[in-house]
């Protein structure tokens, strides 16, 4: 035993000047037929904004050898002036030298694009290439980078007075934006608004939204004079996910005679927002017509410095007043219409079909209070709800709540379709001309593919022609209503 210890110690001392061994499949090969494989010939970005930095694509590299390989070289094609990047075992920049891929084994490159403003003015995309290069034993291989670009126009902080933002090019907002009081932002028909996320329209003056356009026959959803809002992000993964902005919001103080006519408002936390919790007056006003409001959800939404959370909500309503006619909510994840603090709320021939297909909703669609949401502020507050020739239903049992509802200087529903069993009774009976749980028979309601939805009724809807004119000639399409019998909900039927 006392020789074994002097033994291990000699041994040891052996070993470390032994030369080392790689196993056979780490040394690199400098065969030229040792070439690369990858994930996709072409890196492709769909239409970006210039200026605004992409999302980042992933491209994978293999290496199908059984020894590895050292790539001398991955770069753009001009790296001095490429407006791509990559990132390659966490080092950013246009070149990583000497990657090496073991074999059999793969090596992941993040590819970015931030593209310049463009050679067009005109809400057209131009197209921005380049190549991404790989130089490995003499060999010299390339993925294509390619990316959509459009020009628009950057809005930020506060905004001129009588601005006017027109159909020309997209307009972008990388944070929130202030419409002053005593001022008027002018939306013209056919604008697109593209919101970064957390940004809002925080309008203190006055909102215009399309209103001047006045087509001359029926249009149809997509129709280009349509004024759309939106997030920024443009991917087709993105299209109908909510949450991606904040919304428009109304200021207590000095926000006076806002309209919005002929809009799609979707995928933010919030759609329209009136934030009135010390009840002031006059109450600020907006009215709506012929506009979607769909893709909403938001929880635990916190406004100025009140220190009070709110769900979100197409309409969210603090002590505020809304005309609503021939408008549309769906897929607002919360609460398509939220009123709290009193307030006016006026729907004529509305279709609520709160459907919600990716995600699970318990609350009601409609819910109203007269109660304060301020301490300070006693109650309860003056509250007027009337609901005509809408219908008003969704995937839970109970679409609509009145919190208080017979302490209401005004609550009326007639004409409509309900889907409620809080209020079966209390809103039946000829007097009223409501259909209570009677289902509507939408012609496509959302599923699978929401962005496929057709809220008109079928031919073989039992509500048909259920409602009264009420001085509304035509349906949100600009199509005529019937002058004597007109259909419930936003949209009249197409034989």
């Amino acid at each position: 035993m006392r020789f074994l210890l002097p033994c291990l110690l000699v041994l040891s001392c052996l070993l470390t000047v032994l030369p080392g061994c790689e196993p056979k499949e780490d040394v690199f090969t400098t065969d030229p037929s040792a070439k690369l494989e990858f994930s996709t010939d072409t890196v492709m970005f769909d239409t970006v904004f210039a200026q605004v930095g992409t999302v980042t694509k992933r491209l994978w590299v293999y290496n199908r050898n059984s020894r590895a390989v050292k790539v001398e070289q991955i770069s753009v094609l001009n790296p001095a002036v490429s407006e791509y990047t990559i990132i390659v075992n966490g080092d950013a920049g246009p070149v990583a030298n000497n990657v090496e891929i073991r074999g059999k084994d793969s090596v992941l490159v993040l590819v970015r694009a931030k593209l310049g403003p463009g050679a067009q003015t005109e809400d057209k995309p131009f197209l921005n290439t380049d190549q991404l290069r790989f130089k490995t034993n003499g060999n010299d291989q390339q993925v294509e980078l390619v990316a959509y670009g459009r020009t628009a126009a950057f809005h930020r902080g506060v905004l001129a007075c009588g601005e006017v933002w027109r159909a020309d090019k997209p307009h972008v907002l990388p944070g929130s934006v202030l419409v002053p009081a005593g001022c008027v932002l002018t939306i013209e028909a056919g604008a697109r608004v593209y919101s970064h996320a957390g940004a809002a329209i925080i309008v203190q003056g006055t909102l215009r939204v399309n209103p001047d356009f006045a087509p001359t026959g029926p249009i149809k959803p997509d129709d280009r004079n349509i004024v759309r809002f939106s997030g920024d992000r443009l991917e087709p993964f993105y299209n109908d996910i909510p949450g991606q902005w904040a919304g428009i919001q109304f200021d207590e103080t000095s926000s006076r005679n806002n309209v919005i006519r002929y809009a799609e408002l979707k995928n933010s936390s919030f759609g329209l927002l009136v934030y009135n919790p010390a009840n002031r007056q006059p109450r600020p006003k907006v009215t709506v017509a012929n506009s979607i409001i769909q893709n909403i959800s938001g929880a635990g939404l916190t406004f100025a410095s009140g220190g009070q959370t709110f769900d979100g909500a197409g309409v969210l309503s603090i002590a505020g007043e809304f005309d609503l006619t021939n408008c549309l909510f769906t897929n607002c994840g919360e609460y398509a219409i939220l009123g709290q603090a009193g307030g006016t709320f006026n729907l004529n021939f509305c279709t609520v079909a709160n459907f919600t297909p990716k995600f699970r909703r318990e609350s009601e669609s409609l819910w109203f209070t007269n109660e304060s949401v301020l301490k300070t502020v006693p109650g309860p507050l003056l509250m007027r709800v009337t609901i005509r020739n809408s219908i008003v239903w969704g995937s839970i049992p109970d679409e609509l709540f009145f919190k208080n509802g017979g302490d209401y200087a005004a609550l009326s529903i007639q004409n409509s379709v309900l889907r409620t069993q809080l209020y079966k009774t209390d809103f039946a009976g000829s007097v009223f001309g409501n259909l209570i749980n009677v289902e509507p028979k939408f012609k496509r309601p959302a599923g699978q593919f929401i962005d496929k939805f057709d809220y008109s009724l079928d031919t073989l809807s039992l509500v048909r022609d259920k409602a009264q004119p009420f001085g509304v000639a035509v349906d949100m399409l600009n199509r005529p209503r019937n002058p004597a019998t007109p259909d419930p909900g936003a949209y009249e039927r197409r034989d």
